[in-house]
């Protein structure tokens, strides 16, 4: 597993890669509902959600722009972790 670390705290750097494609390049520039589902696909790769996963979720979530159900796809399921 791959770290980075942004303003001091350590984030998976596979989600955040994964926010990025999902902001970069073609479309919007905003993370869609199958984005956002794609990226807690991938948080979910393993036996549960870590602690790092859970916080790079929460820094995507303020840090990238998402589309309005986008937000409430990522919202939803955010609260159920």
């Amino acid at each position: 597993m791959a770290y980075v670390t942004i303003d001091g705290n350590k984030y998976e750097k596979e989600l955040i890669d994964l926010a990025v494609k999902h902001t970069t390049g073609r479309g919007e520039g905003k993370i869609s509902v199958d984005e956002a589902k794609d990226l807690f696909k991938s948080a979910k790769d393993g036996q549960g959600v870590t602690d790092t996963e859970m916080a790079t979720l929460q820094y995507i979530r303020g840090a990238y722009e998402f589309t309005d159900a986008g937000a409430k796809a990522f919202d939803a399921e955010l609260a159920k972790l």
